[in-house]
């Protein structure tokens, strides 16, 4: 990337129209020693603040990957992201930490609930990694629940809940610290068409209602049709906005 592309780009992304940017990322996973897989070849991404985004593509196209790093669980090989305004690629550990818990909340297609732990438990947990007190965080998980209307589930252990139950549950976590920025790794992929629809209500209602930034990864047209803005990738770059 030339210095004037770069300074543009660097120049745009501080601007407050744009809450996330992903900019010339390269990522390549060695499986083996002579087995490389380039996961990412040059991809770049603008999101604008309170867009609710998806991300298309077969199998195997970055997708995955390109959420990863953009929400600061992976780290590129070379290339830049940037959030709110800053760059957070090249943030210290604890700094990473920080903007994991209160900046970026994530939403995945397993639920990821702890299974001895109460829905209002898991929810107050993500309040407590932030720096809640305790009775904070259940107070705080206790709304946030009763918002996406979980609030008679609050003692139910996931076991005890319906598939859409857990991922709101799990919608309620990435929401507590309430994030600028939610990414979702193909967020209805466990969930029956109905229940996909639900959710996708759900989080489009809080999308237009909070002006929360939605990224989602997904292979369900119908998912992506409830978005802004649909974009596809293909072999680790983001070929263009899809119709």
């Amino acid at each position: 990337m030339s210095s004037d592309v770069r300074g543009e780009a660097q120049s745009q992304a501080r601007s407050g129209d744009t809450r996330l940017r992903a900019l010339d990322l390269h990522k390549t996973y060695e499986l083996g020693k002579e087995n490389l897989v380039h996961a990412l070849r040059g991809a770049s991404l603008e999101v604008a603040a309170g867009e609710m985004l998806a991300i298309m593509g077969p199998s195997g196209s970055g997708k995955s990957t390109i959420m990863h790093i953009m929400g600061c669980l992976d780290n590129p090989d070379r290339g830049e992201i940037w959030l709110g305004g800053r760059r957070v690629d090249n943030l210290k550990s604890r700094e990473l930490n920080r903007l994991r818990s209160k900046e970026v909340g994530f939403i995945f297609q397993g639920f990821n609930l702890i299974p001895t732990y109460t829905a209002l438990e898991n929810v107050a947990l993500a309040g407590e990694y932030a720096g809640m007190s305790r009775r904070r965080a259940k107070a705080v998980a206790a709304e946030a629940l009763a918002g996406i209307g979980l609030g008679k589930r609050l003692r139910h252990h996931p076991s005890e809940l319906s598939g859409g139950q857990q991922q709101r549950v799990a919608i309620a976590r990435a929401l507590v610290n309430e994030p600028g920025v939610v990414l979702g790794d193909e967020p209805t992929g466990d969930l029956d068409t109905a229940t996909s629809h639900e959710i996708m209500g759900m989080m489009r209602e809080i999308n237009q209602s909070t002006g929360t930034t939605f990224v989602l990864v997904t292979h369900n047209p119908e998912v992506a049709a409830a978005c802004d803005r649909k974009v596809c990738m293909l072999d680790g770059v983001v070929k263009r906005d899809v119709p």
